[in-house]
């Protein structure tokens, strides 16, 4: 009797035993996964960013820049070109323009606008009330290499009060990484900008 009491008391013991590894094991999975649920959610929630458009928060989606530098290189380049070749018969209008264009390359850029100033080409445009604008065909960019060589094909249109002149407009240069800032919200720097092609292609009267 006493051997039979002392074996329920093992085999009881065992059960336990046994139950409480398993508890601990179950405790440890379930642990485990909690915790790698929350890291998959805190990591999802800082991939998200909140951007202000018009008193609205609007949602996007961060991703690592290496994704992104085709589409806002290309972006940077034409942001560039139409502030740099986008004028009116308004001073303060070409101004603001092209100090916003010079922000986003480098002192090539800013050579090109001094020629053009000591050439009175922006005084021109006042005087003779005359529009310009520019449409970013395409633009080539080579990410296999850095600075990445780029070169923009773009088509100017220069209306004036008797003419409407249409152009080629071909300009090559790099670009290089910069930190983003307001007035640089890219990230990168034109550089060693210039124009390689910029010739009539159509004269019409009005």
């Amino acid at each position: 009797m006493v051997f039979k009491k002392m074996k329920n008391i093992d085999e009881a013991f065992r059960y336990i035993k046994m139950f409480t590894i398993v508890s601990i094991t179950g405790s440890f999975v379930v642990c485990c996964f909690a915790i790698y649920k929350s890291y998959s959610v805190v990591n999802e929630a800082q991939q998200k960013v909140y951007v202000l458009a018009n008193g609205k928060a609007l949602e996007a989606y961060g991703a690592d820049r290496k994704d992104n530098i085709p589409a806002e290189a290309k972006d940077h380049i034409k942001t560039f070109h139409q502030l740099f070749f986008t004028l009116s018969p308004d001073e303060k209008a070409i101004n603001s323009n092209i100090a916003k264009s010079l922000y986003l390359a480098d002192g090539s850029a800013k050579m090109a606008y001094d020629n053009l100033k000591e050439s009175n080409y922006y005084n021109n445009i006042i005087s003779g009330n005359v529009n310009q604008t520019v449409q970013i065909d395409s633009v080539y960019i080579n990410i296999n290499q850095y600075p990445y060589l780029f070169r923009c094909y773009g088509t100017q249109q220069i209306t004036r009060p008797t003419t409407v002149v249409t152009r080629n407009l071909v300009t090559t240069g790099y670009l290089r990484n910069v930190n983003r800032s307001e007035n640089n919200s890219h990230g990168f720097l034109i550089e060693k900008w210039e124009t390689i092609e910029n010739k009539d292609l159509s004269i019409k009267r009005r």
